[in-house]
């Protein structure tokens, strides 16, 4: 048996290692060892001893057992395979051991006891789950015993759950309702230890789409707390309760589907506190933004709370079971007397108190630009951050983009600042620069896209692509909706003005709010070291 295993690993070693060659790029002596290793132990209820192992663990290609009593370690085991043991009655220390595909090993203890003596001393914890819909946990604990079965009593679901004595084991159930539970302890015994109860399985209400994002903005335009559209600020604690546990209140971190947001159960107040000794000067900012979801809440009183003259509140209406878009002007709470140059925390209050649950996301202090990143673009402002990612190098890293002093003012393109993209050598056939704009296209300024561009040589197929950001992402993370339009160079070394009919694109709709610009210097072809410059991205009729 345990040449099959060896035989399979080192099969599964050869593919990865094909595939590496084949331009994967695999390293395995990187992938990390075996993690979260467990197992489930089991025993028979004869007063024989017979303990069953069914190992767990994340990384691991197979495993094996120490069974603790001095004899033989068992064979390797594929994930999911169990293997039995008979003890003599007595607690042993055994080791589970979870070897990766790399050969990297990770052992984990467990402790068996196995006892002819049924469970005493049965004690049941059950618990609703507070931020997922019927979902149920269990943790039975009992003398002697080794694991328990759990029946959650729901139709057509007559089979028991199992845990190690002492661990928690979850269930979901299809409705919300009423059940009863039966809590089975289990020794070596012939004789086991039963609880029943009957449990509610509660309806949590969440939302199931994301907040709206926020629109791309000047670093300067804005101070964030939390969200992942900017830059939050650092060492912010989001959970210090500050005594509210005691009322009942609760609070997580919500994820729906990778879009993380807080979620604060039960909300009477709770509090987000900036790192120790960190204020912000919101004075210079014009509104403070947060998206807030509930199915429960009337209304959320939001205050500022200042070092220097304590805090001030603000209360809006929120809209059930979708998400609420909160404006408040700085200016409501500095009407009150509130000192917002040295703001150090935050709190929300729920109305009813302690009576209902809410989501936020994109908690954010924010101002009128000055000026935006919009079309047309031409680089010239000093006041704005232009910042372009490239993308597509060799390995598939970002390739060189930055805003430059134009090296070539003649011709078409006397203007000062231009964007120089460097396609290195070796880079993607699909190698480009984007850049985010903080104003949407607006069609009433034409729908041709007019950019003067710079190459080294004639015949250069320049690619001009936009997007929706936000829209939904296809299986490689790009926005889905976009459009495509291509222009080739006629001239080397010198200026000219490409042309891009946008209508041309397949898919184009003027009721897309297009928000980003993406550059590809000649594509299709792969990079040869080769510099790109753009400039006056700009629209005509």
């Amino acid at each position: 048996m345990k040449k099959i295993y060896f035989i399979i690993n080192l099969f599964v070693l050869a593919m990865l290692i094909a595939c590496s060659n084949d331009g994967l790029d695999i390293d395995l002596d990187n992938v990390a060892p075996p993690a979260n290793i467990s197992a489930l132990t089991t025993v028979t209820q004869d007063n024989t001893g017979k303990v069953t192992f069914l190992p767990k663990g994340e990384g691991a290609t197979q495993y094996k057992i120490n069974f603790g009593d001095g004899s033989a370690e068992s064979d390797y085991l594929s994930p999911g395979a169990t293997v039995t043991h008979t003890y003599a009655e007595g607690v042993y220390h055994t080791k589970i051991i979870a070897m990766g595909i790399n050969g990297k090993t990770t052992e984990a203890d467990k402790e068996v006891i196995v006892s002819f003596r049924a469970p005493e001393n049965l004690e049941v914890v059950i618990t609703n789950d507070l931020s997922v819909s019927k979902k149920i946990t269990v943790i039975a604990t009992a003398d002697f015993a080794l694991f328990y079965d759990v029946y959650f009593g729901e139709a057509g679901k007559p089979d028991p759950v199992s845990a190690n004595n002492g661990e928690p084991v979850s269930y979901t159930y299809k409705e919300a309702g009423v059940y009863t539970i039966r809590v089975v302890s289990k020794s070596a015994a012939i004789k086991t230890t039963e609880y029943t109860t009957e449990v509610t399985a509660k309806l949590v209400l969440n939302p199931t789409a994301s907040a709206p994002t926020p629109p791309n903005r000047q670093a300067g335009d804005v101070i964030s707390i939390y969200g992942s559209k900017y830059t939050n600020v650092a060492g912010t604690n989001y959970f210090p309760d500050w005594g509210q546990a005691g009322q009942g209140s609760s609070w997580t971190e919500f994820d729906l589907n990778g879009d993380k947001m807080l979620n604060y159960i039960k909300l009477s107040y709770q509090g987000i506190a900036l790192a120790d000794n960190v204020t912000i000067d919101v004075s210079g900012m014009e509104y403070l933004h947060m998206d807030v979801w509930t199915a429960d809440l009337q209304k959320i009183e939001t205050s500022l709370i200042s070092k220097t003259n304590g805090e001030k509140p603000v209360v809006k209406d929120l809209v059930a079971n979708q998400w609420t878009s909160i404006d408040i002007p700085i200016s409501a709470f500095t009407s009150q007397g509130l000192t917002v140059a040295d703001i150090f925390q935050l709190k929300l209050v729920g109305t009813p108190w302690a009576g209902g649950t809410v989501f936020v996301d994109n908690i954010y202090f924010y101002k009128t630009p000055a000026q935006s990143i919009e079309l047309p673009l031409d680089f010239e402002s000093a006041a704005l951050t232009y910042t372009w990612s490239g993308f597509g190098d060799a390995g598939f890293g970002p390739i060189p983009v930055v805003v430059v002093t134009n090296p070539d003012k003649s011709g078409a393109n006397m203007s000062n600042k231009v964007v120089k993209i460097e396609k290195t050598s070796g880079a993607q056939v699909w190698a480009g620069a984007s850049l985010n704009l903080e104003k949407t296209i607006d069609y009433t300024k034409g729908t041709t896209v007019k950019v003067n561009a710079w190459s080294p040589k004639v015949g250069a197929d320049i690619l001009y692509k936009m997007e929706v950001s936000t829209s939904p992402k296809d299986g490689n993370g790009n926005p889905t909706v976009f459009i495509e339009v291509h222009a080739t160079t006629t001239v080397a070394n010198a200026w000219q003005v490409l042309t891009f009919d946008l209508t041309s694109a397949a898919g184009f709709s003027t009721a897309n709010k297009y928000d980003r610009v993406i550059l590809f210097p000649d594509f299709g072809q792969m990079g040869a070291g080769a510099i790109y410059y753009f400039d006056d991205i700009k629209q005509s009729n």
